[in-house]
């Protein structure tokens, strides 16, 4: 599963490029960037537009967040030299929600060693849950594997055994949801690489691996969603959108006060922080 989606550089046909595009609320977001050492990402450019055609992190206006996605998408093309064509999506929205599942396999190859096949199989037979026909499947992510009765594997490729179970985490969307996202970036001209549910996508960015063994909760307050992911022990266990965030703060501000909306949201941005002492 990537982060960014794949496009051609103009001057450097052979250079591998990432695209990036988040559609928020209240801003649509593109990044264009390119491998560097030690794992990390060259940013070439990044443009923003800002959006008004999204509710909660739902399309609700397809021509307003097309156009929005041409905007960003022009900035970051003039800003990096790229041509760009594929792009790796965000996904969001109230609409998402998340459980556990499991599933266990028999292994029958060669002195019952593992393979990626066994794994792929595996992960399957986890898919194999009763959903209702307006949702889908967005990511299944692998929490642990179990080999013959041990627990506490995370690769378990190579090894050997008679019976393998996992337990995954399932985080689904709503279909029409997850379609309008498809179409308003193909109507800008783009095709979707892949599509990354929005805080799995942030906690790559920001969290580091010890983190995730302790135990840490991400918490990402849009415009109008805030995004949730818990890891534990390496892997995620919990994920969540919930549909109030910056623009009911805003809003609060707003009748609190009696003031105009552009006032509201200039006093949130210069005054308004979180202080724990």
């Amino acid at each position: 599963m990537g982060l960014f989606g794949k496009s051609r550089e103009t001057h450097e046909p052979e250079e591998e490029i990432f695209v990036g595009l988040d559609i928020g609320t209240t801003k649509v977001c593109a990044v264009v960037a390119s491998p560097g050492e030690h794992g990390k990402l060259n940013i070439l450019g990044i443009g923003n537009a800002p959006s008004d055609g999204l509710t909660r992190g739902v399309v609700t206006n397809i021509d307003k967040t097309v156009r929005s996605i041409e905007m960003a998408i022009h900035e970051a093309e003039a800003q990096s030299g790229v041509q760009i064509r594929t792009a790796t999506v965000g996904i969001a929205g109230d609409h998402i929600q998340s459980f556990q599942s499991r599933g266990v396999i028999a292994i029958s190859g060669p002195e019952h060693e593992i393979s990626q096949a066994d794994v792929d199989r595996l992960i399957e037979d986890t898919k194999r849950v009763a959903l209702p026909a307006d949702r889908k499947i967005i990511h299944v992510i692998p929490q642990e594997f179990i080999i013959d009765g041990q627990g506490g594997v995370y690769d378990p490729v190579g090894m050997s055994g008679v019976r393998m179970e996992a337990t995954v985490h399932i985080i689904t969307g709503l279909v029409t949801a997850a379609q309008n996202i498809y179409k308003c970036v193909q109507r800008a001209g783009l095709e979707v690489d892949d599509m990354v549910l929005e805080p799995l996508a942030s906690s790559y960015a920001v969290l580091d691996d010890e983190e995730k063994e302790i135990g840490v909760v991400l918490i990402d307050i849009g415009g109008g969603t805030t995004d949730l992911a818990v890891f534990e022990e390496k892997t995620i266990r919990h994920t969540a959108v919930i549909g109030i965030a910056g623009k009911k703060v805003t809003d609060d501000i707003r009748k609190g006060l009696g003031i105009l909306s552009e006032q509201a949201e200039r006093l949130k941005k210069e005054h308004g922080f979180a202080y724990l002492p």
